[in-house]
């Protein structure tokens, strides 16, 4: 076989390993594979990213690269076989590429997702609501949230090359930041394909993404207070990094996601026989096996009742047992080699650190077969399964994460001394929970919470549609504090935010209308030609209100509203019931009936370009309104998204006021509106 070079992208141009580049091993043969490393223009790949890469980004708006996004997305899907049948020298199977490739590639199509749905289709994003600041609401305030003008520095992990670059790449880019890629060198190669397909497609603006084969050379040296470096690897790595004076000095954000001794605890209820007892044993043989235990997410800690220690040890072994190990290709191998040998060396040497407090219990690492690949040549080793008799006084297996397919079992007394186990790894991404009693969920939750980054619970009634202890969830926060890193990844949109700034703004109505693209009331509001629901979508303006004229509520409307519907609440139909009530003068309108009534006055009949009533967002009351009393209605336009090609949605601000000016009731409309 020959060499592959893994080239780097720098600065617009593919760069080939020179002399000073590194030998990579396949895991399964140990043979070498590929070369790669090479002495990089850092500064000019930063410029390149600052001055070329990232205005073009910042010129597009959220929804803009969202479908951006998408299309990556749908590109890299077409290339996946390529993908896999390079990943096998990584030593993973075709279960592991469901987790690193299509894992990777459906969080790209997540954050496009969400991108289009949560954030708008301009250039700030808002975080929260208006503040007011004054009196009379002349003076407000409201948090926005910009781009970085920066640069974002991503250092992956070797166990997953594709889906550790785009879950980072994805948030990135989404909030507009050109990503330098720099991978493990030991699985570099994959990376290198997925960023040559990406490239490829003509997707991405010149200067969005450049790659790193090798080392990153003084770069972090040269960043500033608009780069960010996101890391995950080992804690040892993570320090040297965070460390660096320049990075220290600039305050450069930098995220980790590090060593994690994740725990998995089998609830007081769940006895062997159960489903959960069940459950529990298939996803902690999960998370040993899957990726050859190379997750920062598999479980190392297994808590246990005490005196079902043995039980969870017998059916863990047996099922252990069953776990076929050889080459990755194989349809029949569920667990394939370690990355290298170094790394199976590396494991080696931790579980002897862990076998100073606990007995193994199932697996030798001197006695194991390997089908259809050569154990002694390849980074192969089996699933190994330890005992810790006395939890409370061990600390290696507390602080010792061998990181390969390897786990312990212990005993808990009770639940506030199994949270106290849990606790004692100091922070980890994940702690999981199998049992189907709410109130040890709850004790759980409110114990461990404060040490995990998340908390996975399951049961018989969520174990067919769960995702598992050791998934990563783009809709939902991944990272922890401690010992996993003190940072967070993924999140929704809260893992875009970590690449942009956010920033309080003070001024006027108007002023923060027009930074934030969303009409704020006292802002200029703008009398159009005709009325709004007559015209479509591109012809309205941010800021267009339609005034009604008054109606007046009488007390027919009222009863007959009540008899219609069937709402014959007392404060509608009984006077004295009704004055007894602390927040009513006497009968008063039903707050729908006002909505079905405002709805009528600003509505126009005829077919137009309004296609639907899609909801109605913050509905509140303010004042209850009596017969006699009339209502009147403000109808403001105040922020519009594209949908697609044939409509978008409209967004009005509704507020009904009384005669005497009084705020009513207050809403925002969403219609569909066509182009």
């Amino acid at each position: 076989m020959s060499l592959l070079d893994i080239r780097s992208f720098a600065a617009g141009a593919w760069i080939a390993p020179d002399e000073s580049a590194r030998m990579i091993a396949s895991a399964v043969t140990g043979e070498p594979m590929a070369r790669a490393g090479a002495a990089l223009p850092v500064q000019e790949m930063l410029d390149h990213a600052r001055n070329v890469g990232g205005p073009a980004l910042r010129k597009m708006t959220f929804h803009d690269r969202a479908r951006m996004l998408k299309a990556l997305a749908m590109d890299l899907g077409k290339h996946k076989d390529a993908l896999y049948d390079l990943s096998f020298n990584t030593g993973a199977t075709q279960s592991d590429h469901l987790i690193d490739i299509d894992g990777g590639i459906g969080t790209m199509f997540v954050f496009a997702s969400k991108g289009r749905r949560e954030m708008p289709d301009g250039h700030v994003y808002l975080d929260g609501e208006v503040e007011q600041l004054s009196r009379t609401g002349a003076f407000l305030g409201q948090h926005v949230c910009t781009p970085l003008q920066g640069v974002a520095v991503h250092i992956n992990a070797f166990n997953f090359p594709v889906w550790g670059m785009l879950e980072k790449l994805a948030p990135t880019l989404l909030a507009g930041v050109p990503a330098i890629v720099k991978p493990a060198t030991a699985t570099c190669y994959v990376t290198e394909l997925a960023v040559k397909i990406m490239l490829e497609s003509g997707i991405l603006p010149d200067g969005a993404l450049q790659f790193v084969a090798g080392g990153v050379g003084d770069m972090l040296d040269r960043l500033t207070c608009q780069d960010v470096v996101s890391f995950t690897g080992s804690a040892a790595t993570a320090q040297a990094l965070r460390s660096n004076d320049n990075i220290m000095r600039n305050s450069v954000r930098f995220v980790a996601e590090q060593d994690s001794l994740n725990a998995s605890i089998l609830g007081p209820d769940a006895a062997p026989g159960t489903p959960e007892f069940d459950l529990f044993v298939k996803e902690v043989s999960r998370e040993m096996t899957a990726k050859a235990g190379q997750k920062c997410t598999a479980i190392r800690r297994i808590l246990v009742p005490q005196g079902r220690e043995q039980a969870v040890i017998e059916a863990l072994s047996a099922r252990l047992a069953k776990t076929v190990i050889g080459d990755p290709r194989a349809e029949s191998t569920r667990m394939g080699a370690l990355v290298s040998a170094a790394q199976k060396a590396d494991v080696l040497e931790k579980i002897k650190l862990i076998g100073a407090e606990a007995e193994r219990v199932f697996g030798d690492p001197d006695a194991f077969e390997v089908r259809g690949a050569d154990a002694d040549k390849g980074a192969f080793l089996p699933p190994m399964l330890f005992h810790c008799a006395d939890p409370d006084a061990a600390e290696r297996v507390h602080d010792t994460e061998a990181f390969g397919p390897v786990s312990t079992v212990m005993g808990y007394r009770d639940m506030a001394h199994a949270v106290a186990l849990a606790n004692k790894g100091q922070g980890s991404l994940v702690a999981s929970l199998i049992t189907h009693d709410p109130a040890v969920a709850r004790e759980v939750v409110l114990g461990a919470g404060a040490f995990h980054g998340r908390i996975y619970i399951n049961d018989r009634d969520s174990m067919k549609e769960s995702t598992g202890h050791g998934s990563p969830l783009p809709h939902m926060v991944h990272g922890g504090p401690g010992r996993a890193g003190g940072g967070e990844e993924l999140g929704g949109v809260r893992g875009v935010m970590h690449y942009m700034q956010r920033t309080a703004i003070q001024g006027s109505p108007q002023m923060l209308s027009a930074i934030g693209g969303t009409w704020v009331p006292g802002a200029k509001e703008i009398e159009g030609p005709t009325h709004p629901f007559t015209r479509r979508f591109g012809a309205l303006a941010i800021g267009e209100t339609l005034y009604t004229a008054p109606r007046t509520i009488t007390l027919d409307d009222i009863e007959h509203f009540a008899k219609f519907t069937g709402d014959t609440f007392y404060a509608h139909m009984d006077e004295d019931a009704a004055a007894r009530n602390p927040f009513f003068p006497g009968r008063v309108a039903h707050g729908y009936l006002l909505l079905s009534f405002a709805a009528g006055m600003f509505v126009e009949p005829n077919e137009g370009p309004v296609l639907a009533n899609t909801g109605l967002d913050g509905l509140r009351f303010m004042k209850p309104v009596q017969a006699g009393d009339s209502i009147k209605v403000r109808l403001t336009v105040k922020t519009k998204t594209k949908r697609n090609e044939e409509y978008g949605e409209v967004r009005w601000h509704v507020t009904l006021t009384n005669q005497n000016d009084e705020l009513v009731a207050e809403y925002d409309l969403l219609t569909m509106n066509a182009f």
